[in-house]
C-alpha cells in the first residue's frame, strides 16, 4: 500500500476550518461564545488530533500488517479506539487546564466509540466522492 502524504498546510487549513466551525457549534452548546477560542483549540483534538492518528496507522502500522482485509479492519477500528479515548482525555485536560469546564460525565471508552463513529462517517463522504476509504479498502 502506499503511503499517505499531504500538504502540512493543506492539512492544517482543512482541519483548521473544521475546528473553527465545530468550536462556534460547541460554544453555542455551552451557552458562552466567549468560550470559542477554547472550544476552537479542544475541536483541534479530534481534527488534527484524529488525522495524525490515521496517518500513523497509515504510514506506520498498515504496512507492517498482514494483508488480509479482516486484520486490517480489525486493527483499524481497534487504533481508532485507543487514538479516540486518548483524544477525548486530551479534549477534557484541555477544557479543565483553560477554562475549568468538565465537559461530560461519560464512560472512558465513549470517546473511542464517537471517534470510530466519526472515521466511518468522514470515510463514507470519502466513498461516495469515489476516493481512497476505509470501505474500498484503498485508504
Amino acid at each position: 500500500m502506499p503511503s499517505h502524504h499531504e500538504p502540512l498546510l493543506t492539512t492544517l487549513k482543512r482541519n483548521g476550518a473544521i475546528a473553527l466551525i465545530a468550536g462556534v457549534i460547541l460554544a453555542v452548546r455551552l451557552g458562552a461564545l466567549a468560550l470559542w477560542p477554547v472550544a476552537v483549540l479542544l475541536m483541534l483534538w479530534p481534527t488534527l488530533g484524529g488525522h495524525w492518528v490515521e496517518v500513523w496507522f497509515l504510514n506506520s502500522l498498515r504496512p507492517r500488517l498482514p494483508t488480509a482485509r479482516a486484520v486490517q479492519i480489525a486493527v483499524r477500528l481497534v487504533v481508532w479506539f485507543i487514538g479516540g479515548t486518548g483524544l477525548a482525555f486530551a479534549m477534557q485536560w484541555t477544557a479543565m487546564t483553560l477554562a475549568g469546564l468538565e465537559l461530560a460525565h461519560w464512560p472512558w471508552w465513549f470517546g473511542g466509540l464517537a471517534f470510530i463513529a466519526l472515521e466511518l462517517a468522514v470515510h463514507l463522504v470519502l466513498q461516495l466522492r469515489t476516493l481512497p476509504s476505509f470501505y474500498n479498502g484503498r485508504g
